[in-house]
């Protein structure tokens, strides 16, 4: 699976799990760490680990090899790097102080519908 069909079902399964303003950012013509970024965040410690498990689950269920993981949910962003996909999960305190959507404003929103 790759591309947009595995943004699909991982966007579907960031709302299974009540990940909040889930956001992908298509990066592809103004960076070369990856295609995309999906920025989310969740209301709590627990609730950042199910989604950074989630995410693993689904992403190695699809084939695709993690590069890199940072973070910890005790610090409030997790990071997993899929080459590609590159996967944000933040406390809202975290999302709002290092504000990724502005940084990356250059970069196309992708709208769930166009998935």
């Amino acid at each position: 699976m790759e591309g947009k069909a595995l943004l699909s079902e991982l966007y579907a399964a960031l709302e299974d799990k009540k990940a909040h303003d889930i956001r992908i950012l298509d990066i592809r013509g103004i960076s070369s760490v990856g295609d995309y970024f999906v920025i989310c965040d969740g209301s709590n410690k627990n609730q950042l680990d199910a989604i950074a498990d989630l995410v693993e689950e689904k992403m190695t269920k699809a084939g695709a090899r993690m590069k890199h993981k940072e973070g910890t949910s005790n610090g409030g962003w997790l990071l997993l790097d899929y080459y590609d996909i590159i996967v944000h999960v933040l406390t809202l305190e975290m999302r709002e102080f290092y504000n990724l959507e502005h940084i990356w404003r250059d970069a196309n929103q992708i709208e769930p519908g166009d998935l």
